[in-house]
């Protein structure tokens, strides 16, 4: 009997329902987060368009934010964006400038 048919190892890759991805934060993953300059922003909606992972998020033809809950950080995005306004920024990099901000 192999670990799997005795429920010791659950089986990995599997989809028990269509459309669960909303329901799996993906988010910490990440090792680099996309961060937006939204002066320069165009909303053209091309990083919507690329985003594999629905973490978009938009209303009315405006680009909004990210939803960093799913955000993988592959920073398709960054590298599609015609006004180039999306930065792959480093996790560890953001979490130490909130540390420090914090802590003034």
């Amino acid at each position: 009997m192999t670990p799997q048919q005795n429920g010791a190892m659950p089986e990995g890759g599997v989809i028990f329902s269509p459309g669960n991805s909303a329901e799996r934060e993906t988010g910490s993953w990440r090792v680099k987060r996309p961060v937006v300059e939204m002066d320069r922003c165009t909303h053209c909606m091309i990083c919507w368009m690329f985003c594999a992972d629905s973490a978009i998020d938009a209303a009315e033809g405006k680009f909004l934010g990210f939803d960093l809950a799913h955000c993988k950080g592959c920073g398709i995005c960054a590298v599609e964006c015609p006004a180039k306004c999306i930065d792959m920024i480093e996790e560890l990099t953001l979490q130490a400038a909130s540390t420090e901000e914090g802590g003034r």
